[in-house]
């Protein structure tokens, strides 16, 4: 106790004690800081995860103050949300970059949907779709981010890429956002939701996904095609 004591009384003066100095950055700005605490609640989630790690356990393994620790992140489930967001921007940027309208139709949505299934049913994408659902109805600010920036920004993407193959007269769809939404729920079914809810543990095999997606594929183009 007398050692954890010790270190905090030894910890470099706050970020915005600093920053009134004009030594550093306005306090919540230092992409360098963030970059730390994120890093550090990583380790804090991944050794005790979400529900008993605490502020002050991400605080000491990131080596800041609790002081500094709440001027970027308001409470944890801020700050398990914004990492989680950074891995999902990355997912969905390399998800995106697959719909590559020069290249035939079926080949890439076969691709894309099997390189999204095997994504979303990792188990760490699956834990943080669980905590976000937890957390939704008493901050429906995070549950509306990580709506619009996972799933809604990957339909539009899908819709824009459909839109391109209506245009040059590969399919025949009326409502292509409707049919993008619908495309990525043939691509994942049976396989997402027994996972979410902790019915299945293991991601699904590479066989399984292939028949779930190239089901889902036919369906679409059965539907769709010109």
């Amino acid at each position: 106790m007398k050692e954890l004591i010790s270190l905090e009384k030894e910890e470099p003066p706050s970020e915005a004690s600093e920053a009134r100095r004009g030594g550093r950055p306005p306090a919540g700005t230092d992409p360098q800081k963030r970059r730390q605490i994120m890093e550090g609640a990583g380790r804090v989630f991944t050794n005790l995860g979400f529900d008993a790690a605490s502020m002050s356990d991400v605080a000491r393994e990131a080596q800041v103050s609790k002081a500094t620790l709440y001027v970027y992140f308001q409470d944890k489930e801020h700050l398990f949300t914004a990492i989680c967001a950074e891995r999902r921007d990355r997912n969905i940027g390399e998800l995106i970059a697959l719909l590559d309208t020069a290249k035939p139709l079926e080949e890439m949505l076969t691709a894309f949907g099997t390189d999204m299934v095997r994504r979303i049913s990792q188990p760490q994408v699956i834990a943080a779709q669980r905590i976000v659902i937890g957390v939704a109805e008493r901050m429906p600010e995070i549950g509306r981010e990580f709506f619009e920036a996972g799933a809604k920004r990957l339909v539009g993407a899908m819709t824009e890429f459909l839109d391109h193959h209506v245009a040059r007269g590969t399919l025949k769809i009326e409502n292509t956002f409707l049919a993008a939404a619908q495309f990525m729920e043939l691509a994942q079914a049976t396989l997402f939701r027994p996972r979410l809810y902790a019915v299945a543990a293991e991601p699904p095999s590479e066989e399984e996904i292939r028949n779930t997606v190239t089901s889902a594929v036919g369906v679409f183009l059965a539907a769709y095609r010109t």
